[in-house]
């Protein structure tokens, strides 16, 4: 296939299900939008969607070539970026992804050192947790994440460097009642909710073995702004690395509960998180760098839980 135009037509019919409306969207007429689909359809050898009355469904094969349609337009899209970039990030994008801990300061605090070097680099950044981002990251969606990274250490398709780890605390309101007891135990969190992200299977194990929980969590947020909101807030406990409550803890908005209990593997697992045997765009490249300047930079809190 000489040129990816059909497939952009099949994605934009996919997507639409509606030959008027993906025409639209292409600005293609109708006629020219269905002679394309024929002809890829001719050229494969196969019926890629069924018409009726309402619109068209996708067929088995139509799926098929759905999903690596998609992920040859991100590869076009990728490498027409690097060529674009290369030498020159004016003209780049960067297409990144966060898990809801390193996009609360990690992430934007590189961010801002990128753009502040390169302003007219166009960024699209997806927050979300590791499992996402993975599948994500080889669909070609994204080209670089930055998450928890317990989970991805095995997995051959995908190249990952480690960051700095950071104690892990719990937190609560400055006037909540369990900063009023002495001698605080693991029990006494049991009669208030404890909210965090989606936790890693080691997490949420021990956590649910120290809590007698068989659910540990009672409510599950992957965007830490609201959790954050929601523990000021109200009663509601979390739990986070201390870098991303540093700041809040230090203003007196959110207090420290002093007590971190053992073997609950109470820290962060940040990594740079990309595709083996796949290089970088410019832009990602440079992304990197600000990440790691950033995480070097971060101060450590050897008291966090005191």
């Amino acid at each position: 296939m000489n040129d990816l135009r059909q497939l952009r037509h099949f994605v934009a019919l996919a997507e639409h299900q509606h030959f008027a409306r993906a025409a639209a969207a292409v600005h293609l007429s109708q006629p020219a939008l269905s002679r394309s689909i024929q002809a890829l359809e001719s050229q494969l050898g196969c019926t890629l969607v069924d018409r009726h009355s309402r619109g068209v469904s996708l067929t088995a094969h139509g799926h098929l070539v759905l999903e690596h349609a998609r992920r040859l337009l991100a590869s076009s899209l990728a490498l027409s970026n690097a060529v674009n970039q290369l030498g020159n990030l004016e003209a780049g994008e960067l297409r990144l992804g966060a898990g809801p801990y390193p996009a609360a300061r990690l992430i934007p605090q590189a961010l801002g050192q990128l753009l502040q070097r390169y302003p007219r680099v166009q960024v699209k950044l997806d927050i979300a947790n590791w499992l996402e981002l993975r599948d994500s990251l080889l669909d070609s969606t994204i080209e670089l994440f930055v998450a928890d990274i317990r989970e991805l250490q095995d997995d051959a398709q995908l190249r990952i460097e480690p960051l700095r780890v950071h104690q892990g605390v719990l937190f609560c309101r400055p006037a909540h009642p369990l900063l009023q007891r002495r001698n605080l135990q693991l029990r006494d969190l049991l009669d208030f909710p404890l909210a965090g992200t989606q936790l890693p299977q080691v997490v949420e194990r021990s956590l649910g073995q120290a809590s007698g929980r068989a659910q540990p969590l009672s409510v599950q947020c992957d965007n830490f702004l609201v959790l954050k909101r929601l523990v000021a807030d109200s009663d509601v406990l979390s739990m986070a690395p201390w870098d991303v409550i540093a700041d809040e803890v230090d203003s007196g908005q959110l207090a420290l509960l002093p007590l971190l209990p053992q073997g609950l593997h109470q820290h962060s697992a940040y990594g740079l998180v990309s595709r083996a045997g796949h290089s970088l765009s410019p832009a990602a490249q440079a992304m990197v760098t600000a990440i790691r300047l950033v995480d070097e930079q971060t101060p450590r809190a050897g008291h966090a839980a005191d």
